[in-house]
């Protein structure tokens, strides 16, 4: 651990105001949370939201009233270690380029907190966490689970060679929304892989609001992505990727059997998307921050539509 932290690194540039990291958590293992990005939960969830939807997708396919809570549990423990463990391996990856952005330089690698040894070994411990997780499941959901990690392992250094690096992170992020399913059923089928598809899109488009913050730096280093791509034409390309997003949860939950209470559930997530594309400003980073967050409460919404729409088919 490193005993001597100096004041520039109390936290980092782009955390959560206030987080408990930097305000609560023991001085020594500040900056190993600060590398699983523990200071800015938002990432967590997204990548939890499309497992637990595919779980709840699952769920209306087969009439159960509620997703399994131990599966809901397992998830969640899976995508903290999961999320950190790529966190940290982007963080290796990208140690020479983050020192050259201003929001990224005060991570904990570029800024010293954490030697590059630290950071591979606590890497190989989250990564660990993760596996004990998923050989907690069926055989298929293991195999399934260990085949993302050639995604997740080639999502760092696709802003190199493509404008595409986002359409890779979503390959990776929704992967969850395989992994539901494949541990209710121990298969796929075509609600599954709608519902991923139409996460891959969302991701899409969250990841390139979120893209437009590093834009100037990106341009400056040689890098790449969908926000340099679409430049000023940004919202329509993210009105057709949620477009898409919509409607492969739609059918996805068309597909799997839900009912009408999903689809007026669904149209309020469909609002929110639409909000954060008419009240967006790429050219203000706190705005694309904000837009960004703000995909935490759509993951909430079609969430709550599926369990609304197994706990209503339940009843009735």
């Amino acid at each position: 651990m490193n005993r001597h932290i100096s004041s520039r690194h109390d936290s980092v540039a782009d955390a959560v105001p206030d987080n408990w990291v930097d305000a609560r958590a023991p001085q020594s293992w500040r900056p190993y949370l600060r590398l699983a990005r523990a200071d800015r939960p938002i990432g967590v969830w997204l990548l939890l939201w499309p497992c637990w939807w595919s779980l709840a997708l699952a769920g209306i396919h087969d009439g159960t009233p509620y997703p399994d809570p131990w599966f809901l549990a397992l998830f969640a423990i899976g995508a903290i270690a999961m999320r950190g463990a790529g966190c940290v391996w982007n963080d290796i990856v990208d140690r020479n380029i983050d020192a050259q952005v201003a929001r990224t330089r005060s991570r904990p690698i570029p800024s010293g907190q954490v030697t590059l040894r630290q950071a591979q070994i606590f890497m190989v411990a989250l990564s660990l966490a993760g596996l004990a997780v998923l050989s907690q499941f069926n055989l298929f959901s293991i195999v399934l689970g260990l085949a993302s990690l050639g995604v997740v392992a080639t999502y760092p250094f696709m802003k190199r060679y493509t404008y595409w690096p986002q359409a890779v992170l979503g390959l990776a992020f929704s992967w969850g929304a395989l992994m539901g399913w494949a541990v209710v059923k121990a298969e796929l089928s075509l609600a599954s892989l709608l519902l991923y598809g139409g996460a891959v899109a969302w991701t899409i488009g969250y990841d390139t609001i979120y893209a437009h913050q590093d834009k100037e730096d990106d341009a400056l280093l040689g890098l790449k992505s969908t926000a340099l791509k679409f430049g000023s034409a940004t919202k329509r390309w993210l009105a057709l990727f949620y477009a898409l997003a919509i409607g492969g949860i739609a059918a996805a939950g068309i597909a799997a059997g839900a009912g009408f209470i999903f689809v007026i559930m669904l149209a309020g997530g469909a609002a929110h998307l639409i909000w954060q594309i008419v009240t967006l400003d790429v050219e203000d980073e706190k705005s694309c921050l904000s837009r960004f967050r703000a995909n935490r409460d759509f993951g909430a919404i079609i969430f709550a539509a599926m369990v609304a729409d197994m706990a209503l088919s339940a009843v009735f």
